[in-house]
């Protein structure tokens, strides 16, 4: 603003000619605003229809429609008319300032990094590689796809920010998960000064109570953060969206948009959701040039599901979606991997090793006859067997309410009295003995599970011995730098746990919060607003999976439990993710709590799901991605592996030699999802070099700004009564 008054002293713009010229490039003053003519158009009325872009200040960037029948007073500014004006400041102050001020909007057109080195962040190498292989290409549209924890909304914000120095981030549209808005809105605020207006419920609410129905509410900010999942949901979205468009796109969690198939789409199952979701993203890939997708699991192991995100960046990346392989699309510069072990020797004080720890306690006498009513419920099959054969594995069922007991006594009384609505209905319709007998066992689990008390519960004492302060925890609850996050896969065992810690620990209702998905989307963020802020009295927080993907919980917290352990290789390395991530400062602790049953099935059960938690650690410290050891890169595809290896009794050995990754060598396409790299795909070793300083008429950009200031003073505010703002300029002087 103090370059353009200083402008006006070189220069004195034109007066407006006689007889205006309206073509297209003309500048003109309308409505006491100037604007350049963009297109001219003729008009049934006779007159022009004039499509401008904004020029001064209040319409900078601003696009308007004006008709000449309608504007009484249109004024031409011709260049020949201008008339030059000495500058007579002392030292020809003004015209150093004008000057440097128009050097200083010079913009970029080289693949360097020019303004991102400048970021509130500690800079690593392997930051700046997508942005500078993003700025090679015509249009700017690449998967970072980097491990957990490694920084991908950062490296998304340098990208923005290059491209925003270049003039071409002027609208921009961030689609992110409901946990992860806030979060995301700080980020690029804070570390890049890039401000997003969060839409949630109740920004939507209030921006269409200041436009009129029939306008676009995504006219209304240049920059905004939503939902994808709040976009979907309305039909009405999608005729806002195929009219507008904006400079960038940034679509984080990426996996979520993929297209799944539509033979495993069906109505109100995830893979539905994912159809919508997909849909959607394929609209919005064609409504800007630049496309920056984010995601830790880009691929699910299905060839279509990941071509289908190579395709939202590039429409000829991939000819055949079923048959190809790395080298239809790594020349084109549309994804990057890294896992830790990649970038380990850059960021040597950036990630601090882990400690992990494993809480074993025997089952209660109470717990033991949970187990053994679990074990003896006869479950009536669903059609009659075969003569002559028997069951060889045991029913999921029985495993699913073994997965529930795992998590709480609490969770398997829910799944236990769903079961046995539903019997029951099915019993008073026809007295079928086998059902009759399911219902039976069913009923007699169910006193087994009430008869476990909170002081019967091993797993919980444990838990509640971590938390006062016991070894090897030793959790200080009065330190708000000292938080903890406790993850658990069940609803019913996320309440329970809430409610018992409240009563146990004499924990302030502002003490301890739940996070799960069916929070809206406003009290999921002040969730995890409140425990990453030190001033906030939230010290305890427990998760439901929900906050597995995306969520930082590293800023004031470094101990997090495993009270129920996942069934997935992906679920462990997203949980352990969210305090084991970059710019963590303190050494990540993780707790697994594992209870030792006297029941051998039970105790080989639970020695699987040890055997999955190794593999992780071991993929942690080699490998990078968990997923390869199952290779079928999807979590419930995961589960269902362990759920059918505990159906069938196998042996946590065996289980163990089955989970190897080396079956997938020479895959090209898993290559990729496993890190597996060329020479040519290395990460540098050493930062880019800040480029050359520009041309500048001061010494520095502090010289720069004290004589506009002075020089501001000067013109504009006579001496007397300013003696605040002349000390704010001169300084002790």
């Amino acid at each position: 603003m103090a370059a353009a008054r200083f402008g006006r002293a070189v220069a004195d713009v034109a007066v407006p000619s006689e007889g205006p010229v309206l073509a297209p490039g003309a500048r003109v003053v309308i409505r006491d605003a100037e604007w350049v003519i963009r297109r001219v158009d003729r008009c049934p009325d006779g007159g022009d229809q004039l499509v401008c872009d904004g020029v001064s200040e209040l319409v900078r960037e601003r696009e308007a429609i004006f008709l000449t029948t309608l504007e009484s007073d249109i004024q031409v500014l011709d260049p020949a008319d201008t008339r030059l004006a000495p500058d007579e400041s002392p030292g020809f102050a003004d015209s150093r300032l004008y000057l440097e001020s128009q050097l200083r909007q010079a913009v970029p057109n080289d693949e360097n990094i020019h303004v991102a080195h400048g970021a509130a962040m500690d800079p690593a190498p392997y930051q700046f590689e997508p942005a500078r292989r993003a700025l090679r290409q015509p249009r700017q549209r690449i998967l970072i796809a980097d491990a957990v924890g490694l920084g991908k909304t950062l490296e998304a914000g340098i990208l923005v920010s290059e491209l925003i120095a270049r003039g071409r981030g002027r609208r921009i549209l961030v689609l992110a998960v409901k946990s992860m808005l806030t979060q995301f809105q700080k980020e690029f605020w804070n570390r890049f000064t890039i401000p997003l207006t969060r839409l949630d419920s109740i920004g939507i609410q209030r921006v269409r109570s200041r436009i009129p129905t029939s306008h676009n509410p995504f006219h209304y900010y240049d920059k905004a953060i939503i939902s994808i999942d709040t976009l979907k949901q309305d039909a009405e979205y999608r005729t806002y969206l195929e009219q507008a468009y904006w400079d960038i796109i940034v679509i984080d969690e990426a996996h979520n948009v993929a297209d799944r198939g539509s033979g495993s789409a069906h109505a109100g199952g995830s893979h539905g959701r994912t159809s919508l979701r997909s849909r959607l993203a394929r609209l919005l890939a064609r409504r800007s040039d630049t496309l920056v997708m984010l995601s830790a699991t880009p691929h699910d192991g299905r060839a279509r599901s990941f071509a289908s995100l190579m395709n939202m960046l590039d429409a000829t990346a991939i000819a055949d979606p079923d048959n190809y392989s790395k080298e239809d699309f790594r020349d084109k510069g549309l994804v990057i991997r890294r896992f830790k072990k990649d970038i380990r020797n850059q960021v040597r004080n950036a990630f601090r090793d882990r400690e992990i720890s494993r809480r074993r306690f025997p089952a209660s006498t109470e717990e033991e006859a949970a187990y053994e009513a679990l074990l003896a419920v006869k479950v009536a099959p669903s059609r009659p067997a075969a003569p002559g054969t028997g069951l060889k594995r045991r029913d999921l069922f029985l495993v699913n309410l073994e997965k529930a007991l795992f998590s709480s006594p609490a969770a398997c009384i829910a799944s236990v009295d769903k079961r046995l609505r539903r019997r029951e209905r099915e019993l008073a319709k026809s007295q079928n003995a086998h059902v009759a007998a399911e219902v039976e066992s069913l009923q007699a689990l169910r006193q087994a599970l009430e008869a476990i008390g909170p002081d019967d519960y091993a797993k919980y004492q444990a838990l509640l011995t971590a938390v006062r302060g016991g070894k090897p925890f030793e959790w200080n609850g009065n330190d708000p730098q000292d938080r903890l996050v406790v993850f658990t896969e069940r609803i019913e065992t996320l309440k329970w746990l809430r409610d018992r810690f409240a009563k146990d620990l004499r924990l302030r209702g502002n003490q301890v919060e739940i996070l799960h998905g069916g929070l809206s989307d406003v009290d999921q963020q002040r969730v995890v607003e409140d425990f990453g802020n030190a001033a906030r009295p939230l010290r305890l927080l427990i998760c439901s999976d929900v906050a597995s993907e995306g969520i930082n919980l590293h800023f004031q917290c470094h101990r997090l439990i495993h009270f129920d352990m996942p069934w997935s290789l992906m679920v462990f390395q997203q949980r352990n993710g969210r305090v084991d991530r970059y710019g963590q400062e303190r050494t990540p602790h993780i707790v697994y709590l594992v209870t030792e049953s006297a029941n051998e099935t039970i105790r080989g059960d639970t020695r699987i799901l040890e055997v999955l938690a190794e593999k992780d650690e071991q993929a942690h410290r080699n490998i990078g991605d968990p997923s390869a050891f199952m290779r079928v890169y999807d979590i419930e595809a995961e589960e269902e592996i362990t759920r059918d290896a505990i159906a069938a009794g196998e042996q946590a050995d065996r289980f163990d030699a089955r989970l190897s990754p080396s079956a997938s060598e020479g895959d090209d396409l898993l290559a990729l999802f496993l890190g597996t790299r060329g020479p040519e795909d290395e990460p540098p070793s050493e930062a880019p070099e800040p480029p050359p300083a520009p041309t500048s008429l001061f010494d520095s950009d502090l010289a720069y700004c004290e004589a506009a200031l002075h020089r501001l003073r000067e013109k504009c505010w006579p001496p007397s009564g300013n003696d605040h703002f002349l000390t704010l300029v001169d300084g002790p002087r």
